[in-house]
């Protein structure tokens, strides 16, 4: 049965589906050497050439799905190439022989912790969808006076610029007397900067932010900050069904 070629596209680790859908407004994907448009569909034989270079889409579909739970540290940056010559978080991943790394969301530069990485487009677009609502848990230290006021506030609901944003859950982590203190937030939703933003909007400064979990994948232990754990098929198949995949 063929499917709609953004989607083919994606599976095959071409790019990401929003990506792939760029790229076929832009003109600058062919099937069959005819532009292709958005909604086609993609069968056995069909030939693709994206930028003019021909990719061998049905090889790459047959490979199975693979997922890195990367540990990123302070100071990388979640993009394939910097323009200031930082490190970046692609740099030492396994060579693949067909398709790319995808990064599942982002973490800013200052942010360090879990960040998944898959060879699947639809896996990812999936992981990274709001209508999922996948908790993202993280350990985060803030300087400035907390009080069980905020914490219902931060958990109730408060206006940001782009609109409501709250934590799902709140835990203290250590002692409430410290100038700086530690907590666990859980977040559904994968707005820019939203931990930070959420704290800062009750006047306290977050000074270390890690991210410990996604979904059901865990900050893996004992793997070094800038390298990886590569998750078995078992663990991809329970982290493909919470956003209803087969995989």
């Amino acid at each position: 049965m063929a499917d709609r070629i953004q989607k083919t596209l994606a599976h095959a680790g071409l790019g990401s589906r929003r990506e792939i859908e760029a790229a076929i407004r832009d003109g600058r994907v062919r099937v069959n050497d005819r532009q292709a448009e958005l909604g086609a569909t993609l069968g056995p034989g069909d030939r693709v050439a994206i930028d003019g270079r021909p990719v061998n889409w049905e090889k790459r579909v047959d490979v199975p799905c693979r997922v890195l739970a990367y540990k990123k540290h302070v100071d990388q940056v979640v993009t394939r190439h910097d323009p200031e010559g930082r490190a970046t978080v692609f740099r030492k991943l396994p060579k693949l022989e067909g398709g790319r790394w995808l990064a599942v969301g982002r973490l800013d530069v200052n942010t360090s912790g879990l960040l998944l990485m898959t060879t699947d487009g639809e896996l990812k677009r999936r992981l990274e969808h709001p209508s999922y609502e996948l908790p993202r848990t993280y350990a985060v230290r803030v300087h400035g006076r907390v009080d069980q006021a905020m914490l219902d506030r931060l958990v109730e609901g408060v206006e940001l610029e782009d609109g409501v944003a709250h934590f799902e859950s709140i835990r203290m982590a250590d002692d409430e007397t410290r100038a700086n203190r530690w907590f666990e937030v859980v977040v559904r939703q994968g707005r820019n900067r939203v931990v930070r933003r959420l704290w800062a909007s009750q006047g306290v400064t977050v000074s270390r932010l890690i991210r410990t979990g996604f979904g059901p994948v865990p900050l893996p232990g004992g793997v070094k900050a800038g390298s990886y754990y590569e998750l078995s098929r078992k663990e991809i198949k329970a982290l493909a069904a919470v956003v209803d995949l087969k995989r």
